[in-house]
């Protein structure tokens, strides 16, 4: 048997994830993913490496933008295949892509404008990478699986999803391939969630894999699980609010955004904290809590407990979902604290950006970081300490208090990782290192060469690797 591996994202990065296998001519994309960071942003723009009209599926791990965030510029360049995934993931995928390629329209237009007032023009012609009417194009093709379900994607391709615990509807993917009487499976684990977090269920365990692609996020660190997450955002809101400012907090709306609200609403329903008004100032991360309500089969027991006893963490006193424009910049005419909780997560783009123009040079203001901060990323240099940042074509001076959260994230570290995988039967011929800062991917891929013997490979961006 031979069939080959390109690694065409997410390889010794985080985002922009997309592997191709091939096998007896057919070709199948694993996740199409847009890459966030700046300096890796060119490759969106590039051709893919392989005409789109000759790829046969792609199979889903998940919603997040790095992984799907290409998928209408795939379409829209003859992509013509099925997208497989879990209904959830259909659901959140279609709130994302369009929101993304509405911010790709929305930015297009606001540096056209600046560029023409500065007598140049961008790098791409200042157009969109794709528009409304792209991502719409691409709802069409994506059909939702059940996690469990073993599918035939090709004569010789079969897929199987399984519950990931990363995000809602979240999979990691058995990939089984047939030839010449020969079977071998393909292991792709998307991202990784953590065991007792709160809303969705665990990973499910990893029965088996001859050739695994694991992600590294986290892969060199371990989580700071010492912080009780509740009493350190308790903390930062009285904090905040004793010193008379904001809090702003860049989130993703996909998952971090509902954690957010079930850690507040506690601290709300517990009087933990004083009634404040809290904004979920992000149209998207609304329409993906809706998809929260309708797959309730998806959550854990302590979130089914809640909703028996009617306390549901999408709706508390003080609870504000704000929709349009407008409503968004009403949220600065609001006096006294508030919390503001917006997209994006790393600050690449949306509301966020325009709250941060407004309390980042503000003492009595806090921003808070609930995730992980890619290199290149204006979260990441906000983070990092730079005393003065660049938004939305101006200079900021960093004076608002600056606070991460450990322990938030939904991705395991490294020995989270390490024990996902050590319930495998047998040791896989080779496992592949994807999905982190090429520091992490290398560390971590020694670092389960120390403790398994396995061979283990961090793969470079376009290597392609043949799987006998």
């Amino acid at each position: 048997m031979q069939a080959r591996l390109r690694f065409l994202g997410a390889a010794r990065n985080v985002t922009g994830s997309r592997h191709l296998l091939e096998v007896d001519g057919t070709r199948i994309l694993v996740d199409c993913g847009l890459y966030q960071e700046r300096q890796f942003a060119r490759r969106n723009w590039d051709p893919f490496d392989v005409p789109p009209a000759s790829i046969h599926a792609v199979l889903l791990t998940h919603a997040h933008l790095d992984h799907c965030g290409l998928l209408p510029k795939l379409v829209k360049e003859g992509f013509q295949g099925r997208i497989y995934c879990t209904a959830a993931t259909a659901e959140i995928a279609r709130i994302i892509l369009l929101d993304a390629a509405k911010i790709q329209e929305e930015d297009a237009a606001y540096k056209r404008k600046r560029h023409k007032k500065e007598g140049r023009q961008g790098p791409h012609g200042d157009v969109p990478l794709y528009t409304v009417a792209d991502a719409e194009a691409c709802l069409p093709f994506f059909a939702p699986v059940a996690y469990g379900q073993e599918i035939a994607v090709a004569p010789a391709v079969r897929a199987t999803f399984h519950e990931a615990g990363h995000v809602l509807g979240s999979s990691f993917i058995n990939v089984s391939v047939s030839q010449n009487g020969q079977t071998r499976n393909v292991l792709f684990s998307g991202d990784v969630g953590r065991r007792n977090r709160p809303i969705i269920r665990d990973p499910d365990t990893v029965r088996g894999g001859d050739y695994i692609l694991v992600e590294s996020t986290y892969g060199d660190r371990l989580h700071d699980d010492r912080t009780d997450i509740k009493t350190a955002i308790a903390e930062v809101i009285n904090a905040t609010k004793a010193a008379g400012g904001s809090l702003i907090v860049p989130s993703f709306a996909l998952e971090r955004s509902q954690e957010l609200l079930y850690f507040i609403s506690e601290l709300v329903r517990e009087g933990t904290v004083p009634h404040l008004t809290v904004f979920l100032d992000s149209p998207m991360a609304s329409a993906i809590t809706k998809v929260f309500r309708r797959h309730a089969e998806l959550f854990d027991t302590e979130m089914r407990r809640h909703l028996q006893i009617k306390e549901s963490p999408f709706d508390f006193p003080g609870l504000k979902f704000t929709e349009t424009t407008q409503e968004s910049k009403e949220i600065n005419t609001v006096k006294g604290t508030a919390v503001i909780i917006a997209g994006s997560g790393m600050c690449t783009a949306g509301r966020i950006k325009h709250h941060l123009v407004n309390h980042i040079a503000r003492p009595q203001s806090t921003i808070m970081f609930v995730g992980y901060q890619a290199v290149g990323t204006l979260g990441r240099r906000i983070v990092d300490g730079d005393p003065e940042v660049r938004i939305l074509g101006a200079n900021y001076s960093v004076k608002a208090r600056v606070v991460q959260i450990p322990g938030f994230s939904a991705h395991a570290d490294r020995d989270e990782l390490l024990r996902w995988l050590s319930s495998l039967p047998k040791p896989p011929r080779r496992l592949f290192v994807v999905h982190g800062e090429a520091e992490s991917a290398q560390r971590f891929g020694q670092y389960i060469r120390e403790k398994t013997g396995w061979e283990v490979v961090v793969p470079d961006y376009r290597e392609e690797v043949i799987l006998s």
